[in-house]
């Protein structure tokens, strides 16, 4: 064993204490004591030792807070935990939240030095793993791929995504919707440190708050009907990785207080649960609404807005970076041409091209690969040519067809139409306010989107 390698040893017995630092001394460890759980928490900071012995019970802090802290400071750090008084209950609890191993007073000095030496080498293993890939991504940075633009506004964007990726600092998205904001989240945490981990998400707006709080942090059977089981929540399942919320000014202000105490915390408490459990995850939020106004308006809290609003990057909308729409359509058309609905492979005629650039795209991105999509089914031939683009985007005077005539006056439901994409672009593209706004039932307002072709 290499002198490198730096173990702290946690017990407030002081002939145990002595035994084990003659024991690790001998085996060639660099040892640093600690002779409570309250010593242990500093010295983590100080000594930043490659292993933890600990044991679990000492008066003040116990074995359970110096691993939390110990994972705090560094997730790979493997903590192994000793006590006199097992019982199968803290050997789990242990365990879920992060041990390494936990072994039962007494053992034997082999035993011990066996379960340290796997502890190191496992510790070895991840962090070379992690410095090649690192490594990798910095000379071959076209390994991970970018989200498609090269507008001055969006490429700033993906230079700060990229600044950021391999941080833990938790990033806020925000833009208008249909403008990419999980596309870059999925590029952040491809760059990030987490990148082997899961990537979850939810849309806190597509949910009734009690599914919704029982997605993002779980149940245990009986919490509600039809609870049959426990469920771990989604980022319970997101340990390690990286968790996007979506849409986070749509959620209510109890679930507001529930997701602040987990990112200051890193600890959710299953709906109808008592026991905290541990979450390591990077946080990634977006929204299409002006959260500051929202806060004024007394609809989203402040703290939990400051903690979101550690990196801001917001995403131009479509209409601003028109320098990427032939760019994204040959992407998205390249994509579809796999698809049997779609068959031979499209080509983008100049004239179709002309009024996608004339268009204001107020669905932005998600739009523009809808309407490519349409085009692309329909097409006679290999070529995307206006006629079959959604009425919406080629039924402009200027790029009108040579043969039409001139549009007669308006019918009612023309003018309906306008007015609700008029109101739906207004309210942020959230279709619960619009429907509050038209005085109409949301139910209502999805039908009369589905018929206007309207919906996204």
């Amino acid at each position: 064993m290499t002198s490198a390698v730096k173990v702290l040893l946690v017990d407030d017995e002081t002939g145990i204490l002595d035994a084990l630092k003659i024991l690790f001394k001998g085996e060639g460890y660099e040892v640093a004591v600690a002779s409570s759980g309250r010593a242990a928490l500093e010295s983590l900071e100080r000594e930043r030792p490659d292993l933890v012995l600990s044991d679990i019970r000492m008066p003040g802090a116990d074995g359970l807070e110096v691993l939390k802290r110990a994972r705090d400071i560094d997730a790979e750090l493997p903590v192994i935990l000793m006590t006199a008084q097992a019982s199968l209950q803290s050997a789990m609890r242990a365990v879920n939240e992060g041990a390494y191993y936990y072994l039962q007073k007494p053992f034997s000095n082999d035993e011990l030095l066996a379960i340290c030496r796997r502890a190191v080498e496992a510790r070895q293993l991840k962090v070379e793993n992690k410095r090649l890939k690192k490594e990798i991504r910095r000379r071959a940075p076209d390994a991970t791929p970018r989200p498609i633009g090269r507008s001055r506004g969006f490429v700033e964007v993906l230079k700060l995504a990229e600044t950021v990726a391999p941080t833990d600092s938790t990033v806020l998205l925000s833009g208008e919707s249909g403008t990419g904001k999980e596309v870059v989240a999925r590029f952040i945490h491809r760059l990030s440190e987490r990148a082997e981990q899961p990537f979850m998400s939810i849309n806190c707006g597509a949910l009734p708050e009690s599914l919704l709080e029982s997605e993002l942090f779980g149940h245990v059977r009986g919490s509600f009907t039809g609870a049959v089981k426990d469920k771990d929540g989604l980022l319970v399942a997101a340990n390690g990785g990286t968790f996007f919320l979506d849409e986070i000014g749509e959620m209510s202000p109890a679930t507001q207080v529930k997701v602040l105490r987990a990112i200051q915390e890193r600890e959710v408490i299953p709906v109808g649960a008592t026991e905290p459990k541990v979450v390591d995850v990077r946080i990634i939020a977006a929204t299409n609404r002006d959260l500051e106004e929202e806060i004024r308006k007394g609809a989203f809290r402040s703290d939990l807005y400051y903690r979101l609003n550690v990196i801001q990057l917001r995403l131009p909308p479509l209409r601003e970076r028109k320098e990427d729409i032939e760019l994204l359509a040959l992407h998205f058309l390249e994509r579809l041409a796999g698809r049997e609905e779609v068959g031979v492979p499209r080509v983008l005629s100049p004239e179709a091209l002309d009024v996608l650039m004339g268009y204001d795209w107020p669905g932005n991105v998600r739009e523009l690969e809808n309407a490519l999509e349409r085009a692309a089914v329909v097409a006679v031939g290999g070529a995307i040519v206006p006629q079959g683009l959604p009425e919406r985007v080629r039924d402009r005077p200027e790029v009108r067809l040579a043969d039409e005539p001139p549009p007669p006056n308006p019918t009612m439901e023309v003018i309906e139409r306008a007015y609700i994409h008029w109101v739906l672009q207004a309210e942020g593209g959230n279709k619960t306010r619009a429907a509050e706004v038209l005085g109409i039932d949301p139910s209502t307002l999805y039908r009369k989107l589905n018929r206007y072709g309207l919906a996204e």
